[in-house]
């Protein structure tokens, strides 16, 4: 499970970093994921991420 970022969606609001900044990270004016070793201990507020993201660019992958 980790987190993915349609870059050509998004617009850099920060969401998912103010939700999750231990995954998501703001460079260049976009949301970047952080490279981790483990996602899953976040899945619960990657998800909240998910859902809050205003254009719907963060997806999962299995």
């Amino acid at each position: 499970m980790k987190p993915k970022i349609n870059q050509e969606l998004c617009i850099g609001c920060g969401t998912c970093e103010g939700i999750c900044p231990e995954v998501f990270h703001l460079a260049d004016g976009k949301s970047q994921v952080k490279t981790l070793d483990d996602y899953a201990q976040y899945y619960n507020k990657i998800q909240q991420a998910v859902d809050a993201c205003p254009v719907q660019c963060i997806s999962i992958e299995e």
